[in-house]
C-alpha cells in the first residue's frame, strides 16, 4: 500500500511563477548554472545552486553556499514572492511538449514506502551527490525539487484528473525552451479521497527521474527522526515532495553514448570487431535513428552504420536484454575497453533531447565513435525495478523536465 497523502504547499505568487520555475539543479554543469541565474534573480535556481551567488572560486559545498539558499528561499517567502496554502491538497503539473501533454499529481510520498520498496527504484546513488542534497534540504528546512515518480495508470485518479483540470489553472504560461507549464489544487475532500485511496490499493510506484533527490530526502526525514525520538510519523520530514505520472503518459527518449579513442584500434579494425558481434549494415543520415530494440546505430569515420544485435545474444533477464546492456556487454566492455563507464572518463552520454546531430558533431570534434539508442521503455524500467535490479548508469532519459520552485514542501510545518 502506497501512502501518497495530500500536504500544505508554498508556492509561487501567481505574477512570478513563470520567472521562478527553473530547471532541476543537476541539469547544469557550473558554468552553465552560473550563467542561466545571470540577470534573473527570481529564478529557483539561484536558490537550487546557491554556490552560482559567490565568486567562482567557491566550494560549491560550502556551508555558507547553502546558508544562502536557506536565506534566499525565506527571503522570498517574507517578501511574497511564494505563498503558503493552508489547506492540505493535491495538486495537478501539467506539462505539454509538441503537442504531447502529460499530467501528473503532486504530493507526497512516504519514506517509510521508499525503504519498504513499495516505492522502487532502479538506479544506484553516489554518496557526495547525496551529501550535497541532504545538506541542502535540511539547512533550507525544506524540499525543493519534487522527485519524480511513475504508476501504472489508474481509472479512477484519470477520472478525478479529467474533472479537475476544467478548473481555472493556479499557473498556465509557456517556459523558455516552449514547454507548457498548468497547475491546478484539487482541494475538493471527495476528490482527495479518491485519489488516496487509489494510491493505497498499488503495490508498486517507480522512481522515474530524482533518485538522488529521493535518497536525500529519505536520509534526512530518518536523521530528524533520530533527533526526534519521540516522532509519530505524521511529521512532514516524514514523507517528501513528488510528481507522480501514469504510466501510459510518459515519454523517454534516447541517452547516447560518445567515446573519445577507440583503444588503440584504427577505424577500420574496430569496425571489422563489430563485424564480428553485429549485424552491420551502412545507412545514410535519413535512416540512422535506431526504429527497433535490439539495435543501435554507430557514427564512426563520417558514416553511419545500423548495427542489430542477433536475436541468440539477447539474454532474457530484465537488466541484460536492456538496449544500453547490450551496447556495453557486447562493444563497450570487451572492445574499447570501458569496464566500468560510471567512472571512464573516456565515455559521455548525451541525452535524446540534444539530438543525433550533436553526436556527428562530438565524433567530428571530440571523440571517435558515437552510438544512438533505441529508447528504453517504461515497462522495462518497471520490470527492472519490480526484479530488484538496478539498470546500467544513463538508461532514461525523460522529457520535459519537471521545473523546480513550483511546489515546495516545509519539513516542520
Amino acid at each position: 500500500m502506497a501512502d501518497i497523502r495530500p500536504f500544505r504547499c508554498m508556492r509561487p505568487c501567481r505574477e512570478k511563477a513563470a520567472k521562478i520555475a527553473a530547471l532541476p539543479y543537476d541539469v547544469y554543469n557550473r558554468e552553465e548554472a552560473r550563467a542561466a541565474v545571470a540577470g534573473n534573480p527570481d529564478s529557483f535556481l539561484n536558490i537550487d545552486r546557491a554556490e552560482t551567488q559567490f565568486p567562482a572560486d567557491m566550494d560549491m559545498y560550502d556551508e555558507r553556499v547553502y546558508q544562502k539558499a536557506h536565506d534566499l528561499l525565506w527571503g522570498m517567502a517574507a517578501d511574497g514572492s511564494f505563498i503558503k496554502d493552508q489547506a492540505r491538497s493535491y495538486y495537478i503539473y501539467e506539462l505539454t511538449m509538441d503537442g504531447r501533454t502529460q499530467t501528473g499529481i503532486v504530493a507526497c510520498a512516504s519514506i517509510d514506502d521508499y525503504q519498504n520498496q513499495v516505492i522502487r527504484k532502479h538506479e544506484n546513488t553516489r554518496a557526495e551527490k547525496e551529501a550535497d542534497r541532504i545538506r541542502h534540504v535540511d539547512v533550507c528546512n525544506a524540499q525543493t525539487g519534487p522527485i519524480f515518480l511513475a504508476y501504472r495508470s489508474d481509472e479512477e485518479i484519470n477520472r478525478v484528473v479529467a474533472q479537475a483540470v476544467r478548473q481555472e489553472p493556479l499557473y498556465d504560461f509557456v517556459s523558455d525552451d516552449q514547454i507548457r507549464h498548468r497547475v491546478f489544487v484539487i482541494s475538493d475532500d471527495a476528490w482527495i479521497r479518491t485519489i488516496r485511496q487509489a494510491f493505497a490499493a498499488m503495490n508498486s510506484i517507480y522512481i522515474a527521474d530524482g533518485h538522488h533527490r529521493a535518497a536525500s530526502a529519505v536520509k534526512t526525514g530518518i536523521k530528524r527522526r533520530e533527533a526526534h525520538p519521540g516522532y509519530t510519523g505524521e511529521e512532514e520530514f516524514n514523507y517528501f515532495l513528488s510528481v507522480l505520472f501514469p504510466d501510459d503518459q510518459l515519454m523517454i527518449m534516447d541517452y547516447n553514448r560518445v567515446v573519445k579513442d577507440l583503444n588503440g584500434l584504427s577505424a577500420e579494425a574496430f569496425l571489422d570487431q563489430v563485424r564480428q558481434r553485429l549485424i552491420v549494415e551502412k545507412v545514410d543520415r535519413a535512416q540512422r535513428r535506431p526504429r527497433k530494440k535490439g539495435s543501435f546505430s554507430m557514427y564512426l569515420d563520417g558514416t553511419w552504420y545500423m548495427c542489430t544485435v542477433p536475436a541468440e545474444q539477447i539474454p532474457s533477464d530484465p537488466v541484460g536484454s536492456l538496449d544500453v546492456s547490450l551496447l556495453q556487454n557486447l562493444l563497450l566492455a570487451p572492445v574499447l575497453g570501458i569496464t566500468d563507464p560510471k567512472t571512464d572518463g573516456r565515455i559521455d552520454f548525451t541525452g535524446g533531447i540534444r539530438g543525433l546531430d550533436e553526436l556527428e558533431r562530438r565524433v567530428e570534434t571530440d571523440c571517435a565513435v558515437a552510438f544512438a539508442m533505441y529508447p528504453t521503455d517504461i515497462l522495462e524500467l518497471f520490470a527492472v525495478a519490480d526484479a530488484g535490479l538496478l539498470m546500467p548508469p544513463k538508461s532514461t532519459w525523460f522529457e520535459p523536465k519537471l521545473r523546480s520552485g513550483l511546489f515546495i514542501h516545509e519539513l516542520d510545518r
